[in-house]
């Protein structure tokens, strides 16, 4: 178990207790989450060791891992994907200025993305935890996916891009990992991190509730601030910051049914609205965020 004393992002121990969130996929246990003062990051409190997270993964519902489609909510998920897939590609083309490289997807999961990346030419690799994930990969898109910790092995300057899709909320090593990408990044190249925003308007709204809170999977809670303060201080440079908007939809919709015990289609649909809406006048706001990183 881990007990922070001082904040995981900036070292500061101006840290206090902010709420608690109860783990509503797995355990059904309840997680204090911090909040520090220094930086505004969150992170959670009392999670288990790197070696014995993987319980609170084993769940059908975790849909990264299983790519289930029981339920609305997962449907309504993959329906969207199909959507999200192309404007991710898009995304890293346009910011690359490259239609081909090589791309490195961190957290990939069950291959989704990269079999996206493979189709527009890309020379793609991929890492991930979870063996029946890769498995998947394997058998879904034809795509091996080498274990988590095989980032530490690649050379310098290798990858044109490396996108981390709501993963770095999940690392344990959380600075290593921010380094090794500085490391690995072409010169030219660009990060592409995507994480949930807790000072979005849904957050705010569903409180402990809010579904991307996530814990304990999710170790960090980053605010734009937190994330910049982050990047910095590894000598990157967050070049863009782009709004993920069928998030505040998706995520509403899971807070509703945690909130409410059910899902409430309507009034998530509507919550989503309205803090995209927000989001329109300031582009921080969006229930999550795509950090465009670049070494210069």
């Amino acid at each position: 178990m881990i007990t922070y004393t001082q904040c995981p992002i900036c070292k500061s121990e101006n840290i206090a207790a902010v709420l608690s969130a109860k783990d509503n996929t797995v355990s059904q246990q309840n997680f204090v989450i911090m909040h520090c003062s220094n930086c505004t990051a969150r992170f959670t409190q009392n999670v288990p060791e790197q070696e014995n997270i993987g319980t609170f993964y084993a769940s059908e519902n975790y849909i990264s891992h299983s790519d289930t489609q029981e339920g609305f909510i997962n449907k309504l998920y993959h329906a969207i994907r199909k959507i999200t897939l192309a404007s991710k590609k898009n995304l890293v083309q346009k910011e690359t200025t490259l239609t081909t490289g090589k791309i490195l997807d961190v957290g990939c999961g069950t291959g989704a993305f990269l079999h996206t990346m493979k189709n527009a030419g890309w020379d793609v690799t991929g890492l991930e935890p979870d063996e029946a994930a890769r498995e998947k990969a394997k058998s879904l898109y034809n795509i091996e996916p080498q274990p988590s910790p095989d980032l530490f092995n690649f050379s310098e300057n290798k990858f044109d891009a490396v996108t981390m899709w709501h993963v770095l909320e999940h690392v344990h090593q959380l600075q290593q990992y921010i380094l090794q990408l500085k490391k690995i990044i072409a010169a030219n190249g660009k990060i592409f991190i995507a994480v949930p925003n807790y000072t979005s308007y849904d957050a705010q709204l569903y409180k402990e509730t809010w579904a991307a809170y996530d814990v304990p999977r999710h170790l960090y809670h980053f605010s734009p601030q937190s994330m910049q303060q982050l990047i910095q201080q590894h000598g990157l440079k967050i070049k863009q910051i782009k709004p993920m908007w069928f998030d505040s939809f998706y995520v509403s919709m899971l807070s509703e049914k945690y909130k409410n015990g059910k899902g409430n289609f309507v009034k998530a649909f509507l919550t989503g609205i309205l803090s995209n809406i927000k989001t329109v006048f300031n582009n921080k706001k969006c229930s999550s965020l795509i950090y465009v990183i670049s070494k210069t």
